[in-house]
């Protein structure tokens, strides 16, 4: 085979830094993008906070529908706006399989080359007014504040052994098992098996030792407050509040009731799960109508009790979600289609405020070709660049957020029934970019509503077709199973054919497969464990 020339003509694309960075920042949550901002405070000292007002930047969102110019292109329209070439229409793949052309290289971040201080170099998010989080004139208090302050399972278990007399060994072994409980305040290992970890599997002597000193710990630890702590699994968390109950003078249950509830978490909790009324009166009350009676107010007692003694100290702070947007109600409902008018914003509270320093880049000017200067200048381009994607990403979730607002208003106004169907591919073509941007924007975003805080996701869902040719939201027909099942009869619960012939009822083709799966998802018991015997 001889060696020889030739040319070729082809086309491929290459994602510049500035894309792949505003790429990556739009599918970061608000907790990813603020460790990420601080991360670039540290690295780059041509950034800084500020919390003065300054004007929006030139390529605000007043000029997100506006034509992009042949050197300012987003990030969704570099990547898809040559969908009718292979080559783009691959680009989505390719930016996320595979490496682009010259990643190994350092990033060219040297964009115009120029040092002047542009538009976009001032604070982004001059419209959103500060607030710091510890204001002493404002009455609430910050959720994250609140759960600094909360107490954990531990300390408080802790600081109830302090009030103990122990000796030494004692308090150790308690102060061991404190540390050994779970989140749910449950020990999860047998002290056997703690024994071992302490002594290793070989020293019989001393496992034999330290059983003993766990069991006197453990049945000091159950002493504590709160009830049901130290138990090794639920039947002995309820039996523990079960025998706190029978000891209490005060109690208001009556104790041929607690007595008849302690029989019951002695027998398999499966039964009790099933509501098999009369196995259980049988196994643990008199015969009869009464012990029917009394079996069920028994039941009626074990279900008010706690099955998880920890709940109350669960890290409150693990739990806050922060929404990137704000929905509020604007005005009275519309008179001629009596819709009611939204306002869809940008939290402030999420929105960093960043600009390049002024100090730093006035040096740089004037030092031009100094020793470092490039270097500098290239550093100078990436906090421009960082607070333009920044800005990028929070215009881009406002024009989502908005449009989804938009086609879901009867989901604000009557609920969860009135959710109608939407997929990705409708807000993209409405807003001129591709699905997968819309992907990443609705992830691990948050919109706070009138009727609660949502991920963007959970606004979107496929459609079932009706009777008359239209399509019923996923969401609201959910919310539908949920409706039939809360108004069924105790003693017939509704099977997943009868819930799918009363969806057909309303018009809505729904299979029983799919009515099963949506079940699952809202952690609905199957029939046989609804039914009340």
């Amino acid at each position: 085979m001889k060696p020889g020339l030739s040319l070729r003509v082809s086309q491929h694309l290459a994602l510049t830094p500035q894309l792949q960075q505003s790429i990556r920042l739009l599918q970061l949550s608000t907790l990813e993008l603020s460790q990420e901002v601080e991360q670039m405070l540290d690295e780059n000292p041509f950034l800084e906070r500020t919390a003065e007002e300054a004007p929006r930047e030139e390529f605000g969102l007043e000029a997100a529908d506006a034509p992009p110019q042949a050197d300012d292109y987003s990030a969704d329209d570099a990547i898809f706006s040559g969908a009718s070439s292979t080559a783009a229409t691959s680009a989505e793949g390719q930016n996320e399989s595979e490496t682009p052309s010259g990643a190994g290289d350092e990033p060219d971040w040297s964009g115009d080359g120029t040092v002047e201080m542009a538009p976009n170099d001032a604070e982004w998010g001059g419209d959103a007014p500060p607030r710091t989080r510890n204001d002493s004139e404002g009455d609430e208090a910050d959720a994250t504040e609140l759960a600094r302050s909360h107490e954990s399972l531990t300390a408080f278990l802790h600081r109830q052994a302090l009030a103990l007399r122990l000796s030494e060994v004692d308090c150790a072994a308690l102060r061991f098992l404190i540390e050994s409980l779970n989140d749910d305040g449950y020990l999860e290992e047998s002290l056997e098996e703690l024994a071992i970890t302490l002594a290793g599997p070989d020293d019989l002597e001393q496992i034999e030792e330290l059983v003993h000193r766990f069991t006197v710990a453990q049945r000091l630890l159950q002493s504590l407050e709160p009830v049901g702590v130290g138990a090794r699994g639920l039947a002995e968390c309820l039996t523990l509040q079960l025998q706190a109950m029978a000891a209490d003078e005060d109690c208001p249950a009556d104790a041929a009731t607690v007595q008849t509830a302690l029989r019951i978490c002695q027998q398999p909790l499966e039964m009790l799960a099933k509501r098999d009324v009369r196995r259980l009166t049988v196994l643990c009350s008199e015969g009869g109508a009464s012990g029917e009676e009394r079996t069920r107010a028994a039941m009626a007692l074990i279900a008010r009790l706690e099955p998880r003694p920890g709940r109350r100290f669960a890290d409150v702070e693990r739990n806050v979600i922060i929404p990137d947007v704000i929905v509020r109600k604007a005005g009275r409902a519309n008179g001629r289609d009596g819709q009611q008018n939204f306002i869809v914003q940008l939290n402030p509270d999420v929105m960093p405020r960043l600009r390049v320093h002024d100090i730093y880049a006035g040096a740089l000017r004037g030092h031009k070709g100094g020793e470092g200067h490039q270097g500098m200048q290239q550093r100078l381009q990436e906090a421009r660049w960082l607070i333009k994607n920044i800005q990028q990403r929070f215009d881009t979730i406002l024009r989502v957020s908005r449009a989804i607002v938009e086609r879901q208003k009867s989901f604000f106004t009557h609920g969860e029934l009135a959710m109608r169907p939407l997929v990705l591919r409708d807000i993209a073509d409405e807003l001129g970019l591709h699905e997968s941007t819309i992907s990443r924007v609705t992830t691990a975003k948050y919109m706070a509503t009138p009727i609660g805080t949502y991920e963007l996701k959970y606004f979107f869902g496929s459609g079932l077709g009706t009777e008359t040719g239209g399509n019923a939201s996923s969401t609201a027909v959910r919310a539908l199973i949920k409706q039939f099942v809360a108004a069924e009869n105790a003693a017939k619960p509704l099977s997943d054919s009868q819930i799918a012939e009363m969806l057909k009822e309303q018009g809505i083709e729904c299979a029983r497969r799919t009515v099963a799966k949506y079940r699952e998802a809202l952690k609905i018991a199957p029939a046989n464990l609804r039914k009340t015997l």
